[in-house]
This record gives C-alpha cells, structure tokens and sequence, in this order.
C-alpha cells in the first residue's frame, strides 16, 4: 500500500497543474518583506533564545486563546499561571477542533517548516511534538528563525515615546534582515483618556529630550521623534483607527483640547475627533514630506469584554469587527491631504469585508501616476488573513484596480514563527491564478502571470517602500 500523503505536502492548496507551476516555479523562493508586524525589537536585539515551545509558539497569540477559550478551555492555560507543557497540552486538544479555522492550516505548516514535525497534532501526539520542538529550540533563536525564513525585512511597530536604542544594536549586529521602526503615534490621539495620556506625555518628552506641556510642545515632540525614526531608517507610519478622522479643526481649537485633557478633563467626544483630525493631517504631512508610507487599519472594535479587559489588558484576544462607516470620512481625509500636493504614498486597510470594494475605489480616486500603486489596498488584515479573506481582498483589488501592483502580505504577528503565512498567502495567490489559467480567464502565458506573482511575493513592496536590503535580497524578484 503506498504511503498517505502528508497533509502538508508540496502541493498543499494548489489544485490545477497551473497552480503549481506558479508557485514552485515563481513564488516559493521569493525572499518576504514584513513591512507591518509586532515583533518585539527587544527580542531581535538580544537574538533571544526560548525556553520551550509554549513561549515560542503560544505566548502573546490572541488568535491562540480566542480558539482555546471557545474549546472551554480555562484562562489559566491561556494567560494564566499553568505550567508551559500544560499549556501547550491545552492547545493541542484544542487542535482537532480548529478544522476549516485558519489556525489549522497555520499550525501545521509552522510545525512542518521549523520543527520537521509532519503528522497532525492532537492530544494524543502533544507529547512527542512537543519534545521534538524543544530539541530544536537551540538551533532557532530569534535570528535563526528570521534567517531561515528568509525574510529581508521587518518593519516593526513602535511607539514615538520609545527608545530607539533597539534598533541600533540591531543594526550593528550581523543579522542579515534589516529591520526597522515604523511610527505609530496613537497614543497622541487618547486625550479622551487623561490620566493615560498624561502619563505617555511624560514618557514622549523623556524620547523626545524636551518637556510637554503645551499643545505646541507635543507638535515638536512628535516632530523630533518623527525625525529620529527617520534617522534610524524608518519610512513608515501606522494608525490603528476605527474610521479616517476628517473633522475640520483649527489650531486654536486643537490646543484648546489637549489642554482640557493635560488638566486631568475629559473633552468632549466631538472635540476629540476634532484633535485628532488635526493630528493625523499633521502627520500625513510629515510622511509626504519625507517620501514615507502611511498605514491605515480601520474600523476593528477593540476591548469588547471590559471584564477580561480590565483583569489581562489589552490585545488578549477580545477585539472583533466594527460596523463603523467608512466612506466619506477617508474621502475627506485623503482629499485634504491631497489639495495640498501632500498625500503620501498610503496602504488602506479594512476589518469589515463589507468595505472591501469601497476601499478599492476609494484608492482608484488619489492615483496621481507619479507612483505606481501609490495607493494599496492592503491585505486581508486580521480576522480576514485567511484563504476566503484574502481572496476576497485580491477579487475586489483585481476588479477595481491593479492586482499586479499589489505589495502583498505581512504578518501583523507578534510571532517570529509566524512566516509560513507568506507561504499560506502564495499558495491562495498562485491557486487563485492558476485557476483563472486553466479556465481560460486570463493567457496560458506562464511566464507573463508568473512575473505578476513574482512582483506580489516580493518585487512590488521592494521597489514601493525603498529600504535598504542587505545586498543577497536586493535583485531578488527581478
């Protein structure tokens, strides 16, 4: 009797002849470009070492524990104090459970890559995986893991109020993935939330080397650190947002709210849309005039539990899709940028799949042909970084725009064993045109759609974001 197939085989996800061309012949080797994750510069600059697969594998992972706790699993075996096998045993029953859930094919394509483990993990397999795992773990330190991958660049995302001395000691060492920050100033924009916001003001001019206490004062601070995070390599920014704040907004009326909320007073909500607004087209500004790229993920409700909020904190898995609107606020955004000559190049992305074809004509409506793609619609982000969700993304993008300047997936992971996703995403990518191929929707030209793949896999962020590679990744995707 001949052997069974593995369930993670060379071909997994490729089911025309087509597909597997694509993919083996045009996306396997591509190098990947993390431009937006969570990975803790820490962790790179001290090349870390695990102690055991569950502070590898299960640590910080929302997507993780949201599986668990709806498998009736205790909190103490998510966040809590058990021990890390007992942990890792929890995840393991969990597994079987997960089938048609993302986290199933995630699971076994890290297992398979990093830990040469190929059965199916369960209960009754935990033990075995998990010694086999930690014998590994030696071998795969922080660096080894990002080496392994492949990856030629990280983007991590950092707060203005950080230290960017990390990503100093991460650059004088020998790593050959070049990491750098990308500036994430949310935190500028709680004034709703004073004793907080208060308390990152203090810390913003500790980074900054100047005080803040006027509205000014925060301007400049912002400004230096924009300014450092430029220095230190940085060309990106990020916000996390429910919607574009667009809300028209003096200067005066701007300094008016952030003093209310620097005396300890909670300003009112139209206020506060009102400052940020400002903020976020001061910023917008500041990444034009540097030639950055802007990030904007919209519309996720976040901290929906107050309880378990308030017992773990935040990004523990309690966070789901909002049904906020979209359209004319972002419009209003991106054409007041715009007027001025100074929108820059910017990636749109959405939680709610309902928006998917408003964001791919909203970005058709600010391509101005100085930059291809100046515009993104960006992966299927979150809840939607899944094989339906990302085609949907790429359905939508192909309908309305230009997939072929597509800049492809990232991660959004605070998991350094999180890179198969790139390989999850080119094997959907490749799948999703080689079917077009076989059924004649698009040429039987290989090489002319294997150069399309090429470009989503690598090429296109490459040549999009400008960073600077180490000299191996510079010609790939050519």
């Amino acid at each position: 009797m001949p052997k069974a197939k593995s369930f993670i085989h060379p071909d997994f996800l490729l089911t025309t002849t087509q597909a597997r061309r694509l993919y083996h012949e045009y996306a396997e080797d591509q190098p990947i470009y993390d431009y937006h994750c969570h990975l803790s510069p820490a962790l790179i600059a001290s090349n870390h070492q695990f102690a055991d697969l569950t502070e590898l594998w299960l640590g910080g992972d929302h997507y993780k524990w949201r599986a668990m706790r709806s498998n009736g699993v205790s909190e103490r075996f998510c966040t809590g104090d058990a021990a890390p096998f007992e942990k890792f045993k929890a995840w393991a029953d969990t597994v079987p459970h997960t089938l048609r859930n993302p986290l199933y094919h995630w699971t076994h394509l890290e297992l398979k890559r990093y830990f040469g483990v190929d059965g199916l993990l369960d209960g009754s397999t935990a033990a075995s995986v998990w010694k086999k795992a930690n014998a590994k773990l030696p071998s795969l330190r922080v660096h080894d893991l990002l080496t392994r991958s492949k990856v030629a660049v990280v983007c991590t995302t950092d707060d203005p109020a950080d230290s960017l001395e990390l990503h100093a000691r991460i650059r004088a060492s020998k790593l050959k993935t070049r990491v750098y920050p990308a500036f994430r100033p949310d935190k500028a924009l709680a004034v709703g939330e004073p004793a907080a916001f208060n308390a990152w003001l203090e810390k913003l001019g500790g980074a900054a080397g100047a005080s803040v206490r006027t509205f000014d004062d925060l301007l400049s601070a912002l400004k230096r650190r924009h300014d450092d995070f430029h220095a230190a390599g940085g060309r990106l920014s990020d916000h996390g947002l429910e919607t574009a704040l667009s809300e028209p907004c003096t200067h005066a009326q701007a300094r008016m709210v952030f003093d209310a909320g620097r005396a300890g007073r909670i300003p009112s909500a139209e206020d506060q849309l009102r400052y940020g607004s400002y903020l976020m087209l001061e910023f917008g500004k500041w990444d034009a005039s540097r030639g950055w790229t802007k990030q904007l993920h919209l519309g996720a409700l976040r901290g929906n539990n107050s309880r378990l909020l308030a017992k773990l904190g935040p990004d523990t898995g309690f966070d789901s899709i909002g049904d906020f609107p979209q359209a004319r606020s972002l419009s209003r955004y991106l054409d007041a940028l715009d007027s001025t000559d100074q929108l820059p190049r910017m990636i749109l992305y959405n939680v709610n799949p309902v928006h998917n074809y408003l964001l791919g004509t909203m970005i058709g409506n600010f391509q101005d042909g100085s930059i291809p793609g100046k515009l993104q619609f960006g992966s299927g982000w979150w809840f939607l970084d899944q094989k339906e969700g990302m085609e949907w993304q790429m359905n939508a993008l192909s309908n309305l725009g230009l997939l072929s300047r597509f800049v492809g997936m990232l991660t959004d992971s605070r998991s350094f064993v999180s890179y198969p996703r790139h390989e999850y995403f080119r094997r959907v990518l490749c799948n999703l045109l080689g079917g077009d191929m076989a059924r004649g929707e698009i040429p039987a030209d290989i090489k002319l759609v294997g150069a399309m793949v090429k470009n989503i896999c690598f090429g296109n962020a490459r040549d999009y974001f400008g960073l600077e590679l180490s000299p191996e990744f510079r010609a790939k995707g050519r």
